[in-house]
């Protein structure tokens, strides 16, 4: 797939979430089969720049290509600083947040709030691209700021005429949050309107899902995100579905387990121990979702305070898991956490 100047392995994207699209989980998502995994959004503040956890977010080192660096605020000229400091610390995409509808986001009239104010959208957009001139601009946003304004399509129209390279829309509202199910009709209109490429996102699940997401909207890739917590490996079996319209078998547990190790040991890495372990809690709980065991061992993991004691819990409850089966099975068909 070409994107925003760069020939992709595959039109699957991993949506940026707070929190969770740290440089270890976007660099586990491409080596499972990611197209592109956006980074958690960086603030525009200039202020914050010096703070760890933006160096942490901003930190692409060892990261494949293309690198893609979510930025989010409400200023043009606070947002055209913010894209040129991202470019210049690595960066190959700038993606522009309009899609959060996280309240502490939405309060600053930041994120999907701004798409009740369309002239400050085009003026964000222009700022940004013309900061950037030698970066490509992308852009998340959703339906619309209720289900009586959905003015994806008027957003849509402003950004590729401000020079925007590709949209992504998730098939909710401001006022929807992550609540009821997502529609991909306002998707599918908007993909008649506009020539760049058209990302869909919200509930995609499975590769049954994204197939089905793909064919009604006539999208040109698939943006995933709360399903990819804890099951990564989501993004090949996609893959393989759209090429052979076969589903892959369960992964190996002794495979998920070997994912698993590696994913602790690079967030220890990229966090420190401390940080490292506290961080790697909600993962581990995420991989174990909806396993037989699972609920009692994330009790007791939670409250491990070292790297040696988390990760011995976490060979023993695979390795027994490998004892009972050698594939991955989940107790239900899909945990509902995962099914968001």
């Amino acid at each position: 797939m070409q994107y925003a100047g760069f020939t992709l392995r595959n039109n699957l994207f991993v949506a940026p979430m707070a929190g969770v699209t740290d440089r270890p989980f976007r660099q586990l998502c491409k080596k499972l089969g990611a197209g592109v995994a956006v980074s958690e959004m960086v603030t525009s503040n200039s202020l914050l720049y010096g703070s760890a956890k933006t160096r942490r977010r901003a930190n692409h080192e060892g990261e494949v290509d293309p690198i893609s660096v979510q930025i989010a605020g409400a200023d043009p000229q606070m947002m055209a600083e913010a894209a040129r400091y991202n470019a210049d610390s690595g960066a190959q995409i700038i993606d522009i947040n309009m899609g959060c509808p996280a309240k502490k986001v939405c309060n600053v009239m930041a994120g999907s709030a701004l798409m009740q104010d369309e002239p400050l959208v085009a003026r964000i957009l222009e700022a940004v691209v013309a900061a950037v001139p030698n970066t490509p601009v992308t852009l998340k946003f959703r339906t619309g700021w209720n289900r009586q304004h959905r003015n994806a399509p008027t957003v849509a129209r402003i950004a590729e005429e401000s020079g925007i390279r590709a949209i992504a829309i998730h098939g909710r509202t401001r006022a929807d949050q992550y609540m009821g199910e997502a529609e991909y009709d306002t998707i599918a209109h908007v993909k008649t309107l506009v020539k760049i490429p058209v990302i869909a996102n919200g509930d995609i699940t499975s590769p049954e899902k994204a197939k089905y997401v793909l064919d009604y909207t006539g999208a040109d890739g698939v943006m995933i995100g709360r399903a990819a917590q804890g099951r990564p490996w989501i993004f090949r079996e996609t893959e393989h579905f759209l090429a052979t319209g076969e589903l892959m078998p369960a992964p190996l547990v002794s495979e998920i387990l070997q994912v698993c190790r590696e994913h602790l040991a690079d967030l220890y890495a990229f966090y420190g121990e401390d940080t490292g372990v506290k961080v790697a809690r909600k993962h581990i709980s995420w991989y174990t979702k909806g396993l037989v065991g699972s609920a009692a061992f994330r009790r007791a993991m939670n409250q491990l305070p070292d790297v040696r004691s988390q990760m011995a819990a976490v060979e023993d409850f695979f390795g027994q898991l490998a004892q009972q089966d050698a594939r991955l099975r989940y107790e239900e068909e899909l945990p509902q956490e995962l099914a968001a």
